[in-house]
């Protein structure tokens, strides 16, 4: 399993309608795309700022790439995110699932 981490910033007053934003374009994205095995959406505040942590867990990097495209490393934006973002990073970190302790039943 290889996990997915995008960061970016918002203003803290626009936090729950980017977080609406989020949901409707990379939350949904990722969820249809095949091979996607789940999203986590983080927030917190830093200042007069939201700082955005979404982790994904994907079953490879063939699977990252139906959604980023052949460059996984390129982060992904939507047209919506220049109304809100303070930033635009140009990567995103991949990592490995070396140990995936889900809590038991």
């Amino acid at each position: 399993m290889i996990a997915r981490i995008w960061r970016g910033r918002t203003k803290a007053e626009h936090t729950d309608e980017y977080l609406d934003i989020l949901r409707t374009t990379g939350v949904a994205d990722y969820r249809g795309t095949p091979g996607n095995r789940g999203v986590w959406v983080l927030t917190r505040p830093l200042g007069d700022a939201t700082e955005y942590t979404v982790l994904t867990l994907w079953e490879s990097r063939e699977a990252i790439a139906r959604f980023a495209g052949d460059d996984i490393d390129i982060a992904r934006y939507y047209p919506e995110d220049a109304r809100y973002l303070l930033d635009f990073a140009e990567t995103v970190e991949h990592y490995d699932c070396a140990i995936a302790a889900p809590p038991e039943a």
